[in-house]
């Protein structure tokens, strides 16, 4: 054999050797180090942040479907985020919590019990939507109005709705038992002066009493707009009531014209219409009748 010949077969057996040397140590030890490397990586804590489950228009009464808990990174939780509390968020930079305007004791204590164990999803239920909202968006202390903040009857009114209040006591406001939430009638009683005769005031009077508003909601006893689930009475001295603009101006005019007492009505029976009923109290429709009683005559009055 040639030296030639021999020396390519050489060359050509050290290739090989040294070929599956490194074929040997990229199988054995690949894997452990994919692996050790794996192994090494931390896992990124996520945290549970409360947001809208659909859109959310201005006006909406949150429901509890329509929140929900979203999973994201603890990192990118924000200090105005509300979280369930079971994930510690790293600390934030004191100047980045800013106080929000109107209503501003509820909303810092609430902001700093959001904080410190994170917000309960049901302190959200009940409260209005005053921005609109996006699915998935977080949601933020800023753009809904709760119980306790400035603002918030004016966002829990229907739509062309208006809020007025009236005078009550415990007689007239059904022993105490009308909560707010409630469906009520309201009742005028006055006092009518008779007529004589010559049609010239007699002296004597009577009172007279009819329904001037029908299932009418009440929206607030004093300042108590909402009740405990274990609360049966709420005792105040005054009803605010949610009424037409034109509804408005006969309730108003009803105070005047007498006392108002509210009827609190069955659940049952609060489908009907609401609003006035009739016309009026001043142009309520009367008329006089003489009677005559042992030879003297009397005008009685009939509504």
């Amino acid at each position: 054999m040639k030296p030639a010949r021999i020396a390519v077969i050489c060359v050509a057996a050290v290739a090989a050797i040294g070929l599956a040397f490194v074929v040997r140590a990229m199988g054995s030890g690949g894997e452990p180090t994919q692996t050790a490397a794996a192994a090494s990586a931390p896992a990124v804590p996520m945290a549970k942040v409360l947001v809208a489950a659909r859109d959310l228009e201005p006006g909406k009464r949150l429901v509890a479907d329509d929140l929900e808990w979203k999973e994201v990174p603890a990192a990118e939780v924000l200090p105005e985020h509300f979280t369930d509390g079971t994930t510690p968020i790293p600390a934030q930079p004191a100047a980045e919590v800013k106080p929000a305007e109107g209503g501003a004791v509820a909303r810092v204590t609430r902001a700093a019990d959001a904080i410190a164990t994170g917000g309960a999803k049901s302190d959200w239920l009940g409260a209005v939507v005053r921005e609109p909202i996006l699915a998935g968006e977080p949601m933020l202390d800023r753009k809904v109005v709760r119980a306790g903040d400035s603002g918030y009857l004016a966002a829990y009114l229907e739509p062309g709705m208006r809020a007025m209040a009236i005078r009550v006591t415990v007689e007239t406001a059904a022993g105490g038992f009308i909560l707010p939430g409630d469906r009520v009638d309201v009742l005028l009683t006055r006092e009518m002066k008779l007529s004589d005769v010559a049609g010239e005031n007699s002296g004597r009077s009577r009172f007279a009493t009819n329904t001037v508003m029908a299932n009418v909601k009440v929206l607030a006893i004093d300042q108590t707009t909402s009740v405990d689930d274990d609360a049966k009475a709420v005792v105040g001295a005054t009803a605010t009531l949610e009424v037409r603009p034109a509804d408005a101006e006969a309730l108003a005019l009803a105070k005047s014209e007498g006392e108002l007492s509210l009827v609190l009505r069955s659940y049952a029976d609060t489908g009907g219409p609401s609003g006035r009923v009739g016309p009026p109290p001043n142009q309520s429709r009367t008329a006089t009748v003489r009677v005559f009683r042992g030879g003297d005559p009397e005008v009685v009055v009939v509504q």
